[in-house]
């Protein structure tokens, strides 16, 4: 029994392309698309007929880096695969690909069954994972072409925190020469962890443990120096990179110098890092404790920086590196010792709309808020052209968005299950009005339809680079 839906009337925006067109489903695939009217359009029929009219057709999202349920400092993500899909959903993104840790003495096939208990039959839409690198042996390092073969192609690695994910220089590069001979992609958290650690004894020693002084011992010049270092490692191996959640300018420069040189050398950067400051940071009464994350927040003149990053394709993807700790509860156990805060913020619901607000304020183009947010990652992750993209054959994976809707984010309406929003009070025109995954509707006229079980998982092929 085949199913039809067939959406009408909007302008489908992807990457490549702005059209008004007809979009027709079956069976949980993009069928074909028409100009709406062409006797071909003209011609369709379905059992259900989405009006589009005024409103764009997009890409569902695909965020690369989310954390849900990760255990950090004694606690825990407050986002189960549960909450935290469905809230994604919500926000118009229908593809997470989530990090699985091997622990310290373990297996990475231990840590990736332990990650695929907590996702299985439990996600809104669907999901992949990464795996976190954080014991490299000769064992793990083979297990790691076994992981390729199975869809588990990237590989994440620490050049920070010392004594819980952090590796050397030595581990790191051994784990880049594996990866040039199986395909796979390194990422990397970079900052100079150990150099970091010393200004944060010494911070603490002085009787400084505000939030603030979280942004000041994780310098901006030791996310460059790592950021070098890794490109540089990752020359000397001959194999591709991935730098997460860049936040300085500093070290955007170091990926833009490599990119330059023709190296496979690629960077996401996040909301975050584009909305918010120091200035959020140094907010009264431990407030400022709701921004920690790492790399952390910078003055506000690194925003422009990364604008532009995003505009010359020196960045590549926006993702949210969504960890989201509650306030109360959670983010007060580094009350007198900043140290102890748990690092992460919320914002896989926010993250459609935040960079749709960038359209809005002229900063990018509709085709490169869709690049940023559902095709780059997509291909970069060897999930093109299944995710990411509204072309015949594709996951029907479709975003009728409300270009003209005005709306303020806060954690009053948002869907994530955490109590605060790093938004709060933020005004931005755009809005989810119907998203489906696989063709199955989510959320639907202001209201989540979906289901915990309906997310499959999706084993990910080598990645799709477009230098």
């Amino acid at each position: 029994m085949t199913t039809r839906t067939l959406v009408r009337g909007g302008l489908v925006v992807t990457a490549a392309d702005e059209t008004h067109a007809d979009v027709l489903i079956e069976d949980g695939r993009i069928a074909a698309l028409a100009a709406h009217d062409s006797d071909t359009a003209k011609g369709w029929s379905a059992g259900t007929v989405i009006d589009a009219t005024g409103r764009y057709v997009v890409p569902g999202g695909v965020d690369a880096h989310t954390h849900m349920e990760m255990p950090f400092g004694g606690t825990y993500a407050s986002d189960t695969f549960e909450t935290g899909t469905r809230a994604a959903a919500w926000g118009g993104t229908t593809t997470i690909v989530d990090f699985a840790i091997q622990s310290r003495g373990q297996t990475l096939r231990q840590g990736l069954d332990a990650w695929f208990a907590k996702a299985d039959g439990r996600c809104a839409v669907d999901y992949g994972f990464h795996m976190i690198l954080s014991d490299v042996n000769e064992h793990s390092l083979a297990e790691m072409d076994l992981l390729v073969q199975e869809g588990v192609t990237s590989f994440k690695l620490f050049m920070a925190y010392p004594g819980v994910f952090y590796s050397d220089d030595g581990r790191i590069l051994r784990a880049m020469q594996r990866a040039a001979g199986n395909g796979g992609l390194v990422m990397t958290h970079a900052e100079n962890g150990i150099a970091i650690d010393v200004l944060v004894q010494q911070a603490l020693a002085e009787g400084r443990t505000d939030p603030r002084v979280h942004g000041e011992v994780r310098r901006a010049l030791l996310e460059a120096e790592a950021t070098h270092r890794a490109i540089q490692l990752a020359r000397v191996a001959g194999a591709p990179l991935y730098v997460v959640h860049v936040s300085a300018q500093e070290a955007l420069a170091e990926i833009a110098a490599a990119r330059d040189l023709g190296l496979p050398v690629y960077a996401e950067t996040c909301p975050q890092y584009l909305f918010l400051s120091t200035d959020n940071l140094a907010e009264p009464d431990f407030e400022g404790a709701k921004y920690v994350c790492s790399t952390p927040l910078r003055p506000r003149e690194h925003q422009e920086a990364l604008w532009r990053g995003l505009r010359t394709d020196d960045l590549q993807v926006v993702s949210t590196d969504h960890c989201p700790f509650c306030f109360a509860g959670q983010k007060d156990l580094g009350r007198g010792d900043f140290s102890k805060i748990p690092n992460g913020m919320p914002g896989v619901e926010n993250r459609m709309d935040l960079l749709h607000q960038g359209v809005v304020e002229g900063r990018i183009t509709r085709r490169r808020w869709i690049d940023l947010a559902c095709a780059a990652p997509a291909r970069m992750f060897g999930l093109y052209p299944k995710k990411g993209t509204l072309a015949p054959g594709s996951d029907a994976d479709l975003v009728v968005y409300d270009p003209h809707a005005e709306q303020v984010i806060s954690a009053a309406t948002h869907h994530m299950n955490v109590d605060y929003s790093a938004y709060e009070g933020r005004r931005v025109t755009g809005r989810v009005e119907t998203v489906l995954s696989r063709g199955v509707p989510v959320i639907e006229g202001g209201a989540y339809v979906g289901r915990a079980g309906h997310g499959g998982y999706l084993p990910r092929g080598t990645g799709q680079y477009a230098h």
